[in-house]
């Protein structure tokens, strides 16, 4: 059974939800999504765990005021709410990856493991794009200076759940209808603050001494690829895998593999 909590941080109260009992594993979601696309895998890892999943500002049912803020202070005013001063695995995927590095950089003894799915970054270089993803950057920024929500909503489906080179609607059924549920709700609602946090992660990844597991798919965007591999090379104690058949949201379309090389990553950190 879910149970729900309201957790204050700031001008913010942060929506999180646990389930089962044992070491926590807390999850970090996408820019493109909310705590939803964790639950396949909350579910699973709540057999032998505490799971714990949260929205960030911006997303799902958290709630804020505009304000300069830190999103790793959010997570550890959820890890000092929910944690039972016990250290957490962080699963993170895309921009929920980068604050898990960062609070593993900035708050080393909270944490004893990583699961880094599509990481993003802070502080590494900007990627060179080669001509057909340059195109496709520019289209999403013609869309997205439209104005149109359903098209930015579509867009962002093709390029991130499908993939970019992927046949739009690859992906259907309940992961499809979830993801344009999730990213609607933040496109219709967009969050004013911003994040102070600046680590420059990137260039510190040798600094981060847990335990790492890095997954990228093999239909994402090449640079995302390519900057998931450097970061499973970079961290002392990383190991990085690509998952065929799948972009940048595994954990919508690819549930029961992730949930499989997740649960014997926490296994293994027992």
């Amino acid at each position: 059974m879910r149970s729900e909590h309201h957790i204050t941080s700031g001008r913010a109260s942060l929506f999180a939800e646990t389930v089962g009992r044992g070491d926590p594993v807390v999850f970090l979601h996408a820019a493109v999504c909310d705590r939803r696309m964790w639950e396949a895998q909350t579910d699973q890892v709540a057999e032998s765990n505490t799971a714990i999943a949260y929205d960030r500002r911006g997303h799902g049912r958290t709630h804020a005021e505009a304000e300069s803020y830190s999103a790793v202070a959010d997570l550890m005013a959820v890890l000092d709410t929910l944690a039972e001063g016990k250290p957490a695995i962080l699963v993170g995927c895309s921009q929920g990856a980068r604050v898990a590095l960062d609070a593993a950089l900035l708050h080393p003894s909270r944490m004893r493991g990583l699961v880094l799915v599509s990481p993003t970054v802070a502080g590494a270089a900007d990627p060179v794009h080669s001509p057909a993803v340059h195109e496709l950057m520019e289209e999403l920024k013609r869309v997205g200076a439209s104005g149109d929500q359903e098209r930015i909503n579509a867009l962002k489906a093709r390029l991130f759940l499908d993939g970019p080179f992927e046949n739009e609607g690859r992906v259907q059924g309940a992961a499809r209808k979830l993801f344009l549920e999730m990213n609607g709700a933040i496109l219709s609602a967009p969050y004013r603050g911003s994040s102070i946090d600046n680590v420059a992660a990137y260039q510190r990844l040798r600094e981060i001494h847990v335990p790492a597991l890095v997954l990228w798919g093999a239909c994402d965007f090449p640079h995302i690829r390519a900057r998931s591999r450097q970061v499973a090379a970079l961290l002392p104690y990383g190991t990085g895998t690509e998952l065929a058949g799948t972009a940048h949201l595994p954990g919508l379309d690819r549930p029961a593999e992730l949930n499989a090389r997740l649960l014997a990553f926490i296994a293994g950190e027992a």
